[in-house]
């Protein structure tokens, strides 16, 4: 038996509304660039718009001008999606706040997850929408997901209750170390002072 390996997000394709509901919150409070509409190929009563995230990946929604918002409607039963997460620098993270409140968008506030920080609102028909910013860069070569499998390791292995600074630059540490080589024998930490 074999897996059929992933090589990470194609597209997540959502069932909207009216089409202009939908550009107006995924280019018009997102900026996600609206790039590509077609006919939903499975639902002639459908339109099919795509919008792109920032890393050239989609967001597509199926939109039908005989649906309107209804934000009262999403479950959080088991086998449904409880979110989705986009990824904002931590400058555009850090207005975040100022920006939905502009708007009059409810949000969560900031919430400090260790390794990022976060920012929860719904979105027009009451998908749960996740703003988060990585509070580190991994090293040249390596991705997020490798600096907090890292991480992981550390904190379990320190016993500590969730991911902090200290695991991830800890992590990227080991990292460098592990990858990069060096003309030094010894490579340990040195106190030239």
């Amino acid at each position: 038996m074999r897996k059929i390996q992933s090589q990470g997000v194609h597209h997540i394709t959502i069932v909207g509304a009216g089409r202009q509901t939908s550009i107006d919150f995924w280019e018009g409070v997102l900026g996600m660039p609206f790039v590509f509409e077609q006919p939903n190929l499975d639902n002639e009563s459908e339109s099919h718009l795509y919008f792109d995230p920032g890393d050239g990946r989609l967001i597509t929604v199926f939109t039908n001008e005989e649906r309107t918002p209804d934000p009262s409607r999403l479950s959080r039963d088991p086998g449904t999606v409880h979110h989705l997460a986009f990824s904002l620098s931590q400058a555009t993270f850090h207005q975040t706040v100022e920006r939905l409140d502009e708007r009059g968008i409810r949000h969560s506030g900031v919430k400090d997850r260790g390794f990022m920080d976060s920012i929860y609102f719904d979105d027009p028909l009451g998908m749960l929408i996740e703003l988060a910013s990585y509070r580190f860069e991994p090293p040249f070569g390596f991705t997020h997901a490798d600096v907090l499998l890292e991480a992981h390791k550390l904190r379990v292995a320190r016993g500590d209750y969730n991911i902090a600074q200290g695991h991830l630059a800890d992590a990227i540490e080991v990292l460098v170390l592990r990858s990069r080589g060096s003309l030094s024998d010894d490579r340990s930490p040195k106190g030239p002072y």
